[in-house]
């Protein structure tokens, strides 16, 4: 099955202008990346032909490279991951709540119990690996992941630690986690309203450097959808100047029941209201529960295409060593078929990453044009 889907997704891949340049199969074993930056440069003259190129996203914005505990994927080999794939733009998250290293668990579902720590370590070791091994052919955004909301006043010092050991070197902020149900039983608790007015120093660094901060934060679950709902909106009320990101629309595995209608409109409540927001559609839960279903999935084409300039792209991939190539080929076709149907404005500034670059001012890129 992994074969058969790298094979098809590779092979789609092909380097075409305006004028139709016959379907090539790349052997997948080479590793060969049929886009370049080149293409997504403002020198570049050729259109993006959907018709004979992937429908795949070409920012992979949130993707950890470190695991919650044991082995990581190699950075090398992981850049290797996105030059198959097609993955030109990727941020480089670590894992800011990690297992205890004297664990022998690998991920915090398998152990419930087992309480994780806040940690800055993955931050110094992602910098470290990026400076040492600059990937060709990929650019990589460095993310801070350390922060634990909970604890406001630990956050701008540390940022501090970064700048000094690696000057310029972070343009993001995130994961973090305001409130994340999956980590409950992990010794981890939401966190309370009245510490986000204490955020901020930390978001006055963010601001004054006009770096993004990616905040995961449920709007619920299947007893009571929106019952988290009012943590996002406190930070979105307080810090109004800040660019923020809200990871998987506050969507989750233990949201998997809200009614698309209700949902959009919180979504789009949330934009309109917030012109410094964008929603992060990464992860394969919302294919899994709502892209897939027909209906469901015309309610949030329509949505996207209204709101086309909001929206970033991801895998939510987690760089524990046991997974592979394979593992990621997968994540990045099933978080990006929801492309397949969005227009031709909307693949342009989603899944040909208008948006990414708008976002974090890259002035050197741009998406190309769509083929008419």
């Amino acid at each position: 099955m992994y074969k058969k889907l790298a094979s098809i997704i590779v092979t789609g891949f092909i380097l075409a202008g305006c004028t139709v340049i016959s379907k090539q199969t790349i052997d997948t074993s080479v590793g060969r990346n049929p886009r370049d930056l080149s293409m997504f440069t403002k020198a570049n003259t050729q259109c993006y032909d959907r018709n004979t190129q992937p429908y795949t996203f070409v920012v992979d914005a949130h993707n950890h490279f470190r695991p919650f505990n044991g082995k990581a994927i190699p950075m090398h080999e992981l850049d290797d991951y996105f030059r198959r794939s097609g993955i030109l733009f990727v941020n480089v998250y670590g894992i800011g709540q990690t297992l205890p290293i004297d664990s022998p668990c690998e991920y915090y579902g398998d152990c419930p119990g087992v309480k994780v720590i806040p940690s800055i370590k993955n931050d110094f070791r992602n910098a470290s690996n990026a400076h040492e091994y600059p990937p060709e052919g990929i650019h990589l955004t460095l993310s801070m992941s350390f922060p634990d909301l909970a604890k406001p006043e630990e956050i701008k010092p540390q940022i501090e630690l970064l700048d000094r050991e690696y000057p310029g070197f972070f343009k993001w902020m995130g994961e973090v986690n305001l409130v994340k149900q999956a980590l409950f039983p992990n010794g981890v608790t939401a966190t309370p309203q009245d510490k986000i007015s204490e955020w901020k120093d930390f978001m006055a660094v963010l601001e004054s450097r006009k770096i993004p901060i990616a905040i995961h934060s449920d709007l619920g679950n299947n007893k009571e959808p929106t019952k988290y709902l009012n943590l996002m909106e406190e930070v979105l009320q307080q810090y109004p100047n800040n660019k923020i990101v809200w990871v998987h629309m506050g969507l989750s595995k233990e949201l998997t029941t809200i009614d698309p209608a209700e949902h959009i409109t919180i979504m789009r409540k949330s934009l309109d209201e917030n012109p410094n927001l964008m929603l992060d559609i990464s992860w394969r839960v919302l294919w899994d529960e709502y892209f897939s279903i027909e209906s469901d999935r015309k309610l949030y084409v329509e949505f996207f295409n209204q709101y086309s300039t909001r929206i970033l792209t991801g895998t939510d991939f987690v760089a524990a060593r046991k997974k592979d190539f394979l593992v990621y080929a997968e994540e990045v076709e099933v978080n990006s078929r929801i492309n397949r149907y969005l227009d031709d404005n909307a693949f342009k500034n989603i899944a040909l990453g208008e948006n990414y670059f708008r976002f974090i001012n890259m002035q050197k890129y741009q998406a190309p044009e769509i083929c008419q």
